[in-house]
């Protein structure tokens, strides 16, 4: 990889914030899944195994590991990206399309979700600096969390 874009890359990942992070984080997702699904249907195992493992590696370090269980939504994100775990393992041991596509589809879901999500969260915290008289704990509790990086 290029020094100068390893550079910016390490940079931009530093200073993200965490709804970025995430995104961040499920883009990678999508595009190993994409070339594990192409690497499998152009009867590449090895290729396939590479990506499928670094997207199962997302998962479970990405995804899975900063939750915060106190809370319940990050529970039940926990039941989710277990599952797509396994899918993914699944998809690996078979070279399975249809396992990755499953996936990538709910990942390609979750990522407009969380684009969403981080828009909101931004435009309110946007109005609340604008407005700092009507900051309270009122409209900072209205402010959407990442529940992963809590």
């Amino acid at each position: 990889m290029n020094p100068a874009y390893a550079a910016y890359r390490q940079t931009s990942i530093q200073t993200a914030s965490p709804e970025r992070l995430l995104i961040m984080l499920i883009d990678g997702l999508i595009a190993s899944l994409e070339r594990a699904k192409s690497a499998i249907e152009e009867g590449n195992p090895v290729e396939a195994h590479r990506h499928l493992i670094k997207a199962q590696d997302i998962v479970r370090e990405g995804l899975l590991g900063p939750l915060d269980m106190r809370y319940e939504v990050s529970q039940s994100l926990a039941k989710l990206y277990e599952y797509y775990h396994r899918r993914l393992v699944e998809a690996n041991l078979r070279k399975d399309v249809a396992a990755v596509e499953e996936v990538l589809d709910h990942m390609r879901g979750w990522r407009e979700t969380w684009l969403q999500a981080a828009a909101k969260a931004a435009q309110e915290r946007a109005t609340a600096l604008q407005n700092p008289e009507g900051s309270s704990a009122d409209s900072v509790s209205s402010v959407p969390q990442v529940p992963t990086h809590g």
